[in-house]
């Protein structure tokens, strides 16, 4: 009985995870192949398959192991095959935004089929449902990975953004900070935890809060 719970509850969290990190890199490599970049449509990854996406590591067996975080495989992309009418810069920032922005739809979607569910079928949502539960998990590790990701530190998609935008004036401050390297993302990992602090706190409760908004709507 202990192992079906501990077997189920790791399903729980899994299956969510692939199911958002492939989305994730469909929508780089869907955004690229809208720009005129088919490198993602040639190798394949341009597709929900989560076959195509799956890191071993990062989407399996961290995961199983109880992590509630991930990754998949990046999605390659040439900003050299951008359509004449894209500069490389605009092509980059809209393709790297593409994957958190896909996360937060995806939330979205969650959100509206959970209220949905509320508002017509009451009878399929209970506490110890696994499906319920699921829903739950999604929204919020799609939250949870679009706020990560949105950080503009590299390699997240958030560093492009920020590169895209970033004034002349700031830019020998900004290549500076990214001769770092990993360092900036291993803090922004390690320190909260040491330290006890959530930086997600406050990105995570506004979302959150607008899910719950739609959610009340819609479920009544």
């Amino acid at each position: 009985m202990l192992e079906d719970d501990f077997l189920l509850s790791r399903l729980q969290l899994v299956i969510p995870l692939i199911l958002s990190l492939s989305v994730h890199e469909w929508a780089h490599a869907f955004s690229a192949r809208l720009l005129g970049d088919d490198t993602a449509e040639r190798l394949g990854r341009l597709t929900l398959n989560p076959l195509a996406h799956i890191d071993p590591v990062g989407t399996v067996l961290l995961p199983l192991m109880g992590v509630p975080f991930g990754w998949a495989k990046p999605v390659p992309f040439n900003p050299l095959r951008f359509r004449r009418d894209i500069s490389m810069r605009t092509g980059i920032m809209i393709t790297a935004a593409a994957g958190p922005l896909s996360n937060v739809c995806l939330a979205t979607i969650c959100t509206v089929v959970l209220a949905l569910l509320i508002r017509f079928r009451p009878d399929l949502i209970v506490d110890d449902g696994a499906f319920f539960s699921m829903l739950q998990i999604c929204i919020f590790l799609n939250v949870i990975l679009a706020a990560f990701n949105a950080l503009p530190i590299p390699p997240l998609d958030g560093s492009h953004v920020a590169d895209a935008l970033m004034p002349n004036q700031l830019r020998p401050v900004w290549e500076r900070f990214c001769q770092l390297g990993p360092l900036p993302l291993a803090a922004v990992i390690i320190l909260p935890i040491v330290l006890g602090i959530n930086l997600f706190q406050w990105p995570m409760m506004a979302v959150v809060y607008l899910l719950g908004q739609l959610l009340w709507l819609l479920g009544g």
